[in-house]
């Protein structure tokens, strides 16, 4: 039994972001996920209630239009039922709008695109939130955030459940004028490609859960996605940010079953976003698909005979490809047959650290330069509670994991949103065992914004 010790509450991004949920909204509770194991009890209580001009429908025409006709500061919540779109798509170019179902549960509240609607949602404006539905079946994409005339800015995307996409589930673009999708946060949802679905994916496999291009400053935490795999073909990856993203938050996440987890990078070379103030000086000028950002404290698992089986089985848990200034701590990546790679980095512009990283298999290196501390390979799968079935959790008895981990200011929690260490130095992989909850104490406030 491990003893309680006291750890730092300051210097993490994640603290600041949980603390922000307690002063928000209230006590942490389980995000709606269908795991076997756990989920994560960090920042995923249901969103305050609506204010400003408030729009119910409960037709897919009342919906269309309340949409069409949103103005600023207005909330659209959509009554219990199935909405077949059949070709109605929801643009929403207003700033400061919130679509989400009147009920608060997203499984009641389902739009369906039946693979005839292009796209369900575009977001082309600021401060819009999405929430609390389920999408399914667009023939492209269930959820387009874009900039349009000026940076589209703040986008929540918040316990919404996203069924079988024809492409990529959320795609995230720039416009080709120079304004950007910023400062997102995709949350507490559920992103899946089911047996059902797969048959529908047209190019190549051409489909993800997240994609993103030339974003900045995006959070994607507590999700979880699960199924980006075909037969043929490789699909992209189940979190995926290239083309010049910076500084993305990736954590607490479980990626299950998908051909690729979690990517920063993926083109040598081609267009991609600059930065004026020279965030990788050692790529010398050169091309950087993802700058910065940190993947810590995420589970990702594979053990579906289909995915072994396709032409590219499980390509990589985590893959950093051009990616320079990348954190990779504290995650779990474990499958029940070998992968390409657990954890892989490739090409000369990537520079990364991958600290306390714990692996069923391999890390391995295809180019550029990493600093490595402390990652376990070729962990058996005894070291969890149940690896069969994808609960990473640490067991009780895996002593070559639990308290074996450096000690990293930004890691001060871990993938329950238990803080760190818990015994005389933090555990290897995303799992603290038997830490208790994060409680904060002794903060000091600071402003935060906050839009529903």
């Amino acid at each position: 039994m491990k003893k309680q010790f006291p750890w730092s509450l300051f210097g993490s991004l994640s603290l600041i972001l949980i603390w922000a949920s307690f002063i928000f909204h209230g006590p942490a509770q389980q995000p709606a996920l269908a795991l076997s194991a756990s989920a994560s009890l960090a920042d995923c209580a249901p969103l305050p209630a609506p204010s400003g001009t408030i729009v119910t429908v409960a037709t897919v025409g009342e919906l269309e239009t309340a949409v069409n006709t949103a103005t600023a500061n207005t909330t659209i919540l959509i009554a219990d039922g199935i909405y077949n779109l059949n070709g109605v798509y929801l643009r929403i170019d207003v700033p400061d709008v919130t679509l989400r179902s009147a009920s608060g549960n997203r499984e009641a509240v389902i739009l369906d695109g039946n693979y005839i609607t292009t796209e369900i949602i575009q977001i082309v404006a600021s401060n819009v939130t999405v929430a609390d539905i389920t999408l399914r079946e667009a023939y492209y994409h269930p959820i387009h955030v874009m900039s349009d005339a000026g940076d589209t800015l703040n986008t929540l995307i918040y316990n919404v459940h996203i069924i079988d996409p024809g492409e990529q589930a959320i795609k995230i673009n720039p416009a080709a004028d120079g304004t950007y999708p910023d400062d997102g946060v995709i949350a507490c949802s559920h992103i899946e490609l089911t047996d059902a679905g797969r048959p529908f994916i047209r190019n190549n496999c051409y489909t993800g859960g997240v994609d993103a291009h030339q974003a900045e400053g995006w959070v994607i935490r507590d999700n979880l996605i699960e199924g980006f795999w075909c037969a043929n073909g490789l699909s992209e990856h189940g979190i995926h940010l290239w083309r010049g993203c910076r500084d993305t938050i990736v954590e607490r996440n479980v990626l299950r079953e998908n051909a690729r987890g979690i990517g920063f990078g993926l083109a040598e070379s081609g267009d991609a976003r600059t930065y004026t103030d020279n965030p990788c000086p050692s790529a010398n000028g050169g091309y950087v698909d993802h700058y910065g950002g940190i993947i810590r404290n995420n589970f990702v698992f594979a053990s579906d005979a289909g995915l072994f089986s396709s032409e590219y089985g499980f390509d990589c848990g985590i893959c950093l490809w051009q990616a320079c200034g990348a954190q990779i701590f504290n995650n779990t990546v474990v499958s029940t047959q070998a992968p390409f790679s657990s954890i892989e980095w490739r090409f000369d512009n990537t520079d990364i650290e991958l600290r306390n990283n714990l692996v069923s298999h391999n890390l391995r290196d295809r180019g550029g330069t990493a600093v490595l501390d402390n990652n376990l390979q070729n962990a058996p799968l005894s070291l969890f509670v149940n690896a069969a079935n994808g609960d990473l959790h640490l067991h009780s008895a895996a002593a070559a994991a639990i308290d074996q981990a450096t000690p990293l200011v930004e890691v001060s929690d871990d993938f329950d949103g238990e803080g760190r260490p818990y015994g005389p130095a933090p555990d290897l992989g995303a799992d603290e065992l038997n830490a208790p909850p994060f409680e904060p104490t002794n903060w000091v406030y600071l402003p935060l914004t906050y839009s529903d």
